[in-house]
């Protein structure tokens, strides 16, 4: 299959470019005459049983490893650092809860964060401050990135598993009602009446 010089310049961007790239620049590189959409889904068609696809992360499109493939290939990968299950908390409420302010989140997980928590979040790309809350002290929100939807496989927020979804998956347990014993007094009628 001959492809254009068109997908050949941006396949060539793609492959070039270290971060996903937003539709609006690739459109920049081609003739107005060429619609970027349709030299992208040309580029995904040609990709699409091969060991890369192309595949499309908030707005932005990259090449990244089939999925079918991925397993054998982390065999030789070496993980930098693990992820505590604070930031893994953390990172979750402001997934479901952006834009999220610190104090919120500690609200949510009913204990305060630890004091580099948010700070290795950041570090990893995976959040970042989108302004302050209109409040009395001015709290930082904070959002997630393009680079936490990419590093977890997602096109958009609106991909996040839901209740059920999690619930299906095991990830949440059901747990039962507490029982609260109460003790009944005997009212006296009279009694009763004057409340």
């Amino acid at each position: 299959m001959t492809i254009s010089f068109e997908e050949r310049l941006v396949e060539a961007l793609l492959f070039a470019s270290a971060e996903p790239v937003a539709l609006s620049e690739i459109a920049d590189r081609l003739s107005d005459l060429v619609d970027a959409r349709e030299v992208l889904a040309s580029l995904a068609a040609h990709y699409q049983d091969r060991g890369v696809q192309l595949v499309e992360r908030d707005g932005r499109y990259a090449f990244r490893t089939a999925q079918d493939l991925g397993p054998a290939l982390r065999q030789g990968r070496v993980q930098a650092r693990k992820v505590t299950r604070a930031q893994i908390e953390a990172l979750a409420i402001i997934a479901y809860h952006e834009p999220t302010t610190r104090a919120e989140i500690e609200e949510i997980r009913g204990v305060a964060l630890g004091k580099g928590t948010l700070d290795a979040l950041l570090e990893a790309g995976w959040i970042r401050p989108r302004g302050r809350r209109q409040v009395p002290g001015r709290p930082v929100l904070w959002a997630t990135t393009p680079a936490f939807l990419d590093h977890f496989g997602l096109t958009s927020r609106d991909d996040l598993p839901g209740i059920e979804d999690l619930k299906a998956a095991g990830l949440l347990e059901r747990r039962a009602g507490v029982t609260l014993a109460m003790r009944v007094e005997e009212v006296d009628e009279a009694d009763e009446s004057d409340a």
